[in-house]
């Protein structure tokens, strides 16, 4: 009955957290549908020189919206128009303005097939597995698909085929639910021009990808080449299907190997996970390094387009880090006095021989091969180093105190005589914080 009970209540708290924090984001959601509140918002607006890039977005869409085939005119006029409409609504313009980056690269991605043959460079065959074997000695990705087994195809095929599709958006929730706004525009910042800049560059410098060289070697490729699910076409026919092999025939960009995108999701959300959730990266880049070498097993991308995809991912990751969310205990939503300034935490209570156990882990004073020396106390008062007929006063050694334990075996030093520093000349004439008489109450006045 006790077990039952206790179940139930580990159970139920992940599901009162999420109800909470749903509550909490949703709270959070500008609620009003009124086109008149953004067009005063966008007055009151005290316009960048980042605002600038919207210029940049401008210009692509029209000219992706102008060689777009499908739809045809006037069709697909409504593009820009729901997108308007979308701006104007506050709603909604609170999630599609922060996405921006992301439409443009889906229409980038979409929209490519459409530019003319005569204006497209040449597809590069040779290139990926030359730079791959000059650099790492060998095709690696070529030697990893030399031995398949449906066991490897399965634990290829899922960070591959599935969770690959599936991780930003869970990943864009949790960040929605539980981390500060800005986290979640951050993340939808980077995550949009980390692929548009990949497809740029797909578009720019085609590459054919391992699956080209399997079916047709080394031969020119032509932009007539239908896609091809590589490996993945193992999947299809173990399960009996064929929706990898029409999804990677269909695709509207066949010679983007370089860089690999599968790559940059997967090191870009570690990158996000493993800052704004501790104790995540052992798990994380688990995963990542699985789908690296998917990647390459299922002949979708040598192995220097995954070095490529990662080296984006983590150049954009740093990139578009605001200064507020930098800090992993500043993303989840500010930071104590003692973390700003790596200090220590604050005790409750300090006694003598907790104050005297302490190492150098907070306050790293000391050096490892310096040799033990007491310190010696000096009194505050010039006056107060002689005593009677000029007879001087003993110092006070103060040991050095080894942590209980051994540990490293440094030693702790206590600074002495910060009284020195504060107020001296106010003090009293022979008063010590620490002396052979003690205190005196009251204090001599001069």
């Amino acid at each position: 009955m006790y077990n039952t009970t206790a179940l139930r209540t580990s159970a139920a708290a992940p599901l009162r957290t999420l109800f909470s924090a749903f509550s909490a984001a949703v709270g959070r959601l500008d609620k009003s549908f009124s086109p008149t509140d953004t067009i005063t918002r966008l007055q009151a607006h005290a316009f960048a020189k980042s605002d600038a890039v919207y210029i940049f977005h401008l210009i692509l869409a029209v000219f992706w919206l102008t060689i777009m085939e499908v739809p045809s005119f006037p069709s697909k006029l409504l593009i820009p128009l729901l997108y308007i409409i979308a701006l104007l609504v506050p709603f909604t313009s609170q999630f599609f303005v922060p996405a921006t980056p992301i439409f443009a690269w889906l229409l980038a991605f979409y929209t490519n097939r459409f530019i003319p043959s005569d204006l497209r460079p040449a597809v590069h065959v040779v290139l990926l597995p030359t730079l791959e074997s000059v650099l790492y000695g060998a095709n690696i990705s070529d030697i990893l698909t030399r031995f398949t087994h449906p066991v490897l195809d399965i634990i290829a095929w899922l960070p591959y085929g599935v969770i690959h599709y599936t991780y930003p958006l869970v990943l864009s929730l949790f960040v929605w639910l539980f981390r500060p706004p800005l986290a979640l525009k951050t993340w939808a910042k980077t995550f949009g021009y980390m692929n548009l800049t990949a497809v740029l560059i797909q578009i720019l410098i085609p590459c054919a990808a391992p699956w080209y060289e399997v079916i047709y070697g080394l031969t020119p490729a032509t932009y007539d080449v239908p896609g091809s699910p590589g490996g993945l076409a193992r999947i299809d026919a173990l399960f009996g299907g064929d929706g990898y092999q029409t999804a990677f025939s269909n695709s509207p960009l066949v010679f983007g190997a370089f860089p690999s995108l599968h790559a940059g999701w997967a090191t870009l959300g570690a990158l996000f996970i493993t800052h704004f959730w501790d104790g995540t990266s052992p798990y994380v880049w688990t995963y990542v390094g699985v789908l690296y070498w998917s990647t390459m097993y299922l002949t979708h991308h040598y192995l220097i387009d995954v070095v490529g995809g990662a080296c984006l991912a983590t150049a954009f990751f740093y990139l578009f880090m605001p200064h507020e969310l930098r800090a992993p205990s500043g993303a989840r939503g500010g930071r104590s006095k003692y973390e700003q300034y790596d200090l220590e935490a604050r005790r409750p209570v300090v006694g003598a021989d907790e104050f005297a156990s302490d190492t150098a882990e907070s306050a790293d004073l000391s050096d490892e091969c310096e040799p033990d020396r007491p310190i010696l106390y000096r009194s505050p008062n010039p006056n107060h180093g002689m005593q009677g007929q000029g007879e001087p006063i003993r110092q006070h050694a103060v040991q050095t105190t080894k942590k209980p334990g051994g540990g490293s075996g440094r030693m702790h030093r206590h600074t002495a005589s910060i009284a020195s520093l504060i107020r001296a000349d106010e003090r009293t004439e022979g008063w010590s914080p620490i002396g052979n008489k003690g205190f005196v109450f009251p204090p001599v006045s001069r």
